[in-house]
């Protein structure tokens, strides 16, 4: 694999106490998901996910105001406990996107201690990267890993 632009890039990563098993479940089982995927107060409202490659998702974010926010994609690959890659490039069946604005690489790896989960994101420019990490990147990501780890240190 070809080393990516880091300016269109950012990164997070945690060591987290539980079997990387744990993690990708939480990441495609619907109500599993809902339960740390946005930083609270928000929440989740819906999530249809199709994890396959080429299957599409639907998670519809809600902020404390009621306010919803639906964001689609599609999977593009899929290695079960070990890597999930999704773009908001196409919404269903190979359709476009209205705007690109992302694409994930989320990937689980054993370590001492428990997983290494590092969530990896790929903008299409480098304004992209910027909005992203404006709109808060480093703090919500970061806060969801934390509703991550104290999830699947529940189930």
């Amino acid at each position: 694999m070809s080393q990516s632009n880091a300016s269109h890039e950012l990164v997070l990563t945690r060591l987290i106490p539980a079997p990387k098993e744990k993690l990708f479940r939480a990441w495609t089982e619907p109500e599993l998901l809902k339960q740390w995927f946005v930083p609270q107060p928000w929440s989740v409202a819906a999530a249809e996910l199709d994890v396959r490659p080429g299957g599409s998702n639907r998670i519809v974010m809600r902020d404390p105001d009621g306010n919803e926010f639906p964001n689609q994609g599609i999977y593009l690959e899929v290695v079960p406990n070990e890597r999930l890659v999704f773009t908001d490039a196409y919404t269903e069946a190979w359709q476009p996107s209205g705007k690109p604005f992302m694409t994930g690489i989320i990937t689980f790896e054993d370590e001492a201690g428990g997983t290494r989960y590092t969530a990896r994101v790929r903008h299409w420019n480098e304004a992209d990267r910027e909005a992203h990490e404006k709109m808060g990147f480093h703090e919500g990501w970061g806060k969801c890993a934390d509703q991550l780890a104290e999830l699947v240190a529940k189930i």
